[in-house]
């Protein structure tokens, strides 16, 4: 048995607009986005709700929002959504990013916030 929630909401935008992107989001919430010197790809704008984050990256191609969804074990959590109708699409160091029916992208990470988790994750059966 593994569990999964999900974790975080992220505007994904093009480098030329990341700037304005956080900006605006950060006006639109009322809140100053941290951004890590290490990671200069994300401005973390905070939860929207408790254990749920908010953040805008910084990405290659098209701006779009996609999802996280944590879990205690990556590979299970990925067969389970595979069997549902995503399409794996690449593995990072760490982390998947799906597709799911509608071609919208997401990722599977492991635990991002811990007592969230333990407070709100779903338990799923294993696959056989």
């Amino acid at each position: 048995m593994h569990k999964s929630r999900l974790t975080a909401v992220l505007a994904d935008v093009p480098a030329d607009c990341f700037d304005a992107e956080v900006a605006f989001w950060s006006g639109a919430l009322g809140r100053d986005a941290v951004v890590d010197p290490a990671d200069p790809d994300y401005a973390d704008l905070g939860e929207g709700q408790a254990g749920t984050r908010f953040l805008v990256q910084r990405v290659d191609d098209a701006a779009r929002l996609h999802v996280d969804v944590e879990t205690d074990d990556i590979e299970a959590e990925v067969a389970r959504l595979v069997g549902l109708g995503a399409v794996r699409v690449r593995r990072f160091e760490g982390w998947w990013v799906l597709r799911d029916p509608a071609g919208l992208l997401f990722c599977v990470v492991g635990v991002q916030s811990p007592e969230a988790f333990a407070a709100g994750a779903t338990s799923w059966p294993d696959l056989p």
